[in-house]
């Protein structure tokens, strides 16, 4: 059986969430990632990796002229089974299209709440994003995807709170704890390419954006002192925060690493930060990188959004969101106290294996597939 995987933007770090479906699924079935490509090329760091991503560049990104590209997405998605990340119409519209043209199973997955990235400036921003009808995936589209959810004959999500806004399957970001096993990394060379020598070393890895707060994050270890060095990794230096993160002297920017290459990076740190702040695009978000982090057995600080405090109890900190002094009084603790920084790295690994491994989301994922290609 071939699996197809739609991706709503195959340029956008969203295809994180596509690609790790798929290596979910690869050892028993063919899979494969499409979708469009709205900007320059598949995003770096799932390029080159071990799954297939077939893309369709979309010259004319905007409607009407955007309305030709549809007949060739549908087409794209030629597996025996349909599996749409992202309620987006690009993705899951792709395969609601597919499906009408030839019968087949429909699975969705729902790792955000998509109609929330467009909340964040109020009502006035909102109305006038609905008001941007030429933009495919917009408001007013995305909104209509949203409201096809049930169309699908299964659904899994990232969240509790998707799960209770849609139902379906809980299916958190997971990672391969075997090939993400510490002791296969070398952390001094990971240091060493990073130019620190006995600096202490907080990592936030990932595609930096504001919600993420990385502006906090900044500001915090900057309120450190001397011998902190703060880490940025996967930071684009395209993106319109990259000059501004990377000015202060306490701060290391590195650029988007294909993600086999993560646990390289990640072992170098002290403390992994992952400070969400609490805004209409986190509500429903968990970050992947909290996974990359307990799997390699990395403190962790992080604040109370979504179910990060669930996920992080017992084997990290959580403090309050947007409270630059808490997350700075955090990162000291774990700093000035590396026994216990390395008891909650164990017990992060630990809860990894137990919950947030491959081996827990296949057991999962399979008997759904199963079902579903048997009915």
């Amino acid at each position: 059986m071939k699996i197809s995987i739609l991706a709503f933007d195959l340029s956008d770090n969203a295809t994180g969430r596509a690609d790790l479906l798929a290596r979910l699924l690869a050892p028993r079935w063919d899979v494969e990632v499409v979708g469009p490509r709205f900007g320059a090329r598949v995003w770096g760091p799932v390029a080159g990796g071990p799954i297939v991503h077939r893309a369709l560049p979309m010259d004319q990104p905007r409607y009407p002229r955007f309305a030709s590209a549809w007949s060739a997405l549908a087409a794209q998605a030629d597996g025996d089974l349909l599996y749409a990340s992202k309620p987006r119409p690009t993705s899951y519209g792709a395969a609601l299209l597919a499906r009408r043209r030839r019968a087949r199973p429909l699975l969705l997955d729902i790792d955000d709440w998509e109609v929330g990235f467009f909340s964040r400036s109020g009502v006035w921003g909102a109305a006038g994003r609905a008001l941007n009808l030429t933009d495919p995936n917009g408001l007013t589209w995305t909104w209509l995807a949203e409201k096809l959810v049930s169309r699908a004959d299964a659904v899994t999500v990232a969240s509790r709170f998707l799960e209770r806004r849609f139902g379906g399957t809980l299916l958190p970001h997971v990672r391969d704890t075997d090939a993400w096993n510490p002791e296969r990394y070398d952390r001094a060379a990971a240091r060493a390419r990073l130019g620190v020598r006995d600096d202490k070393v907080v990592m936030f890895l990932g595609t930096p954006r504001g919600h993420k707060g990385v502006d906090d994050l900044v500001e915090a270890v900057g309120s450190l002192g001397r011998g902190v060095v703060l880490a940025l990794v996967g930071v684009d230096p395209a993106r319109s925060g990259a000059p501004r993160w990377s000015a202060p002297s306490h701060v290391r920017v590195t650029g988007e690493i294909p993600f086999d290459e993560v646990p390289r990076h990640l072992v170098a740190a002290d403390v992994v930060a992952v400070p969400q702040r609490d805004t209409t695009d986190t509500i429903g978000q968990v970050p992947a990188k909290l996974f990359d982090a307990m799997a390699l057995g990395r403190p962790i600080v992080s604040t109370s959004v979504s179910m990060i405090p669930e996920i992080l109890e017992g084997c990290g900190l959580v403090v309050a969101p947007g409270d630059v002094s808490a997350l700075a009084g955090a990162i000291k603790r774990l700093l000035d106290n590396p026994g216990e920084a390395a008891a909650l790295g164990r017990r992060a690994r630990e809860r990894c294996e137990a919950r947030y491994s491959f081996r827990v989301a296949r057991a999962a994922l399979f008997p759904l597939l199963d079902k579903l290609t048997r009915s």
